[in-house]
């Protein structure tokens, strides 16, 4: 599934500025969670994941590639503790 998504995302990604470093489902606390993982270079940084969402959602809406529902989480590699 991931391969799949990460085919029908990737140029539109690209375009946007970002490359996709990840791409996992799973399920977490009881939910389906779709995990973008982003990069680029320089750091990326909260906007960035909220562009990126906004390229990626509607995509997704509208291939519709997981039956079930989810959760999509737009983020970057960098895990800070802040």
């Amino acid at each position: 599934m991931e391969t799949k998504i990460r085919k029908l995302l990737e140029e539109a990604v690209l375009e946007a500025g970002f490359k996709i470093d990840e791409i996992t489902y799973q399920k977490e606390e009881g939910n389906n969670v779709l995990r973008i993982v982003i990069d680029k270079d320089g750091i990326v940084n909260l906007d960035d994941c909220i562009a990126a969402n906004k390229v990626i959602n509607p995509i997704l809406d509208e291939a519709d590639p997981i039956n079930e529902s989810y959760i999509l989480d737009v983020c970057s590699k960098e895990k800070g503790s802040d």
